[in-house]
């Protein structure tokens, strides 16, 4: 889940394509849903043809597009490009975009994503964006949302069916376990945040979480079959 491959302003060096699949592949992860960073950086229609083209051949990848909020006037055009090439997800900067819940693009942004049947990988805080998309339906899988924030999103996820969170931040000794036994592991899916952090501690937190063999195999593998089914 996140899993980004180009240039990125935090950190030093490009990642690429290859080094990513070298990664993953030396790794418990067999497969994962990524994109190219030439889409939220640069831009967004030259991105999302790269990672469709980039991505053809690796069978173990999956494409995951994305907008720039900051331009919604274009999201028909870019979200109807990404349907009809097949792509699922939809990949949210909205800290690099700087776009806040309660703005214009955003909103429209999302109603159009929606309205395709898509799932929003979304950054920030879930307790700022995670209300305004409440009662509407919405797959959401929100990715960073740290384990000092997770009762907040316990309480939307009791009401939300659709709202799930990835393991990259929930390192708190119980936070896995908290959220399998207050909502179910249908709220909880594998996420690392690869190549940019290390890949360890997410997949040993889940081996050894105190939950059982299928809420494990849920939150590793069958959440996101079902998401891209």
């Amino acid at each position: 889940m996140d899993v980004l491959y180009g240039p990125w302003p935090r950190h030093h060096r490009d990642v690429t394509l290859a080094e990513v699949r070298r990664r993953l592949e030396h790794s418990p992860v067999g497969g994962a849903l990524a994109l190219s960073t030439r889409g939220p950086l640069f831009d967004d229609r030259a991105g999302n043809e790269e990672t469709l083209r980039d991505l053809a051949g690796c069978p173990e990848l999956r494409p995951v597009g994305t907008v720039d909020v900051r331009d919604a006037m274009t999201a028909e055009d870019r979200l109807d490009e990404l349907a009809a090439a097949g792509v699922r997800f939809l990949r949210l900067f909205t800290a690099e975009q700087a776009a806040e819940p309660g703005f214009p693009g955003y909103r429209r942004v999302v109603e159009l994503a929606l309205a395709r049947g898509m799932v929003l990988l979304h950054d920030g805080d879930p307790r700022r964006y995670g209300p305004p998309l409440m009662g509407r339906g919405a797959d959401v899988v929100f990715l960073d949302l740290h384990a000092y924030l997770l009762a907040d999103f316990l309480l939307m996820a009791r009401e939300e069916p659709g709202f799930r969170v990835t393991t990259r931040m929930l390192s708190g000794p119980d936070s896995v376990e908290r959220v399998v036994h207050s909502v179910g592991a249908r709220h909880l899916v594998f996420g690392s945040r690869t190549p940019f952090m290390d890949i360890s501690p997410s997949t040993l937190r889940l081996r050894y979480a105190d939950i059982s063999d299928d809420e494990r195999h849920a939150v590793a593998t069958g959440n996101v079959e079902e998401l891209l089914s």
